[in-house]
């Protein structure tokens, strides 16, 4: 009897072990994502920089300091020399690279747009900080800017950190519209499905992990000031645009639709049958996606 009692122990012991080692090891890849850099995009066949672009985009590498160190950025000048700057900001695992895709939606109406690199990805050093604070890096590149007006642009993770720096820089600099493609309100969302659609489990793991890193990122288990519908309910000046594909697996179009209704100047542009990753490679949705883009700028 003593020998199963032990075996029990030993069992219940080797699973929490485990658990908390699923739990660690969930938290600490979250905030190490793929690295999408010019490696990256040549091993695939895709173009790396806004040179290699059809047709090819002029362009500026250049480095900014935020209050994560220095980093890495492309500024490409425009068609329109009356139009805004327009900042693009990327997603979870994407980089500056991904915004190539969505550059030639915008560079007829914007007098130049700057693509970076968020901490941790493309060829930034660091780890990611999941939107914990990121729009403090948005808010010191903004701040090389002067006083020409700007239009943020982001998409999944950099639409939230677009959000925020534009809600908590008021009059700082001159942000004319914050355009979001595939939002989500709360962390623990696109982390929750990206795991569900690799097949691996989270149900018992996620939660916990979220929290310790919420906890290790200084905004607290619970995330405390994230809650991206709270913070476009802030934009009461500020027109925002929500592109989202309403087959989002990822990032469902109800977040979407809950942070545009959010903002006193909200609108959602709904794409239908557009998923998170298809909406700049379709033709057919990336014309409709690019439209609305075009649209925020002008107006």
């Amino acid at each position: 009897m003593n020998g199963v009692l032990g075996l029990i122990n030993l069992l219940g012991v080797g699973l929490v072990v485990a658990w908390a080692g699923t739990v660690i090891h969930t938290a600490w890849a979250l905030r190490r994502p793929p690295k999408c850099t010019y490696a990256w995009a040549m091993s695939r066949g895709l173009p790396g920089d806004p040179g290699e672009l059809e047709p090819t985009l002029a362009y500026e590498p250049f480095f900014f300091r935020s209050v994560t160190g220095e980093l890495p950025a492309w500024r490409v000048p425009g068609q329109n020399p009356n139009g805004p700057i327009v900042v693009m900001t990327h997603g979870w695992g994407s980089s500056r690279v991904g915004g190539l895709k969505r550059l030639q939606a915008c560079v007829a109406d914007a007098r130049e747009v700057i693509l970076w690199d968020l901490p941790g990805h493309g060829e930034a050093a660091g780890t990611a900080r999941m939107g914990a604070d990121e729009h403090l890096d948005l808010i010191a590149l903004l701040e090389t800017l002067g006083d020409a007006p700007i239009v943020l642009f982001g998409w999944s993770l950099g639409a939230g950190v677009s959000l925020r720096a534009a809600a908590e820089n008021p009059g700082a600099s001159d942000i004319r519209a914050v355009v979001c493609e595939a939002p989500y309100i709360h962390p623990i969302t696109p982390a929750r499905n990206v795991i569900r659609l690799r097949g691996m489990p989270f149900r018992m793991t996620l939660a916990p992990a979220m929290a310790l890193l919420g906890w290790s990122l200084g905004a607290g288990a619970r995330w405390r000031g994230f809650d991206r519908a709270s913070i476009a309910s802030r934009l009461v000046d500020i027109p925002l645009t929500v592109i989202h594909g309403d087959a989002d697996p990822v990032c469902p179009i109800a977040d979407g639709q809950a942070i545009a209704e959010a903002s006193p100047k909200g609108r959602l542009v709904a794409i239908p049958g557009g998923g998170h990753n298809n909406l700049w490679t379709d033709p057919t949705l990336a014309a409709e996606a690019g439209g609305a883009l075009r649209d925020a700028i002008r107006g």
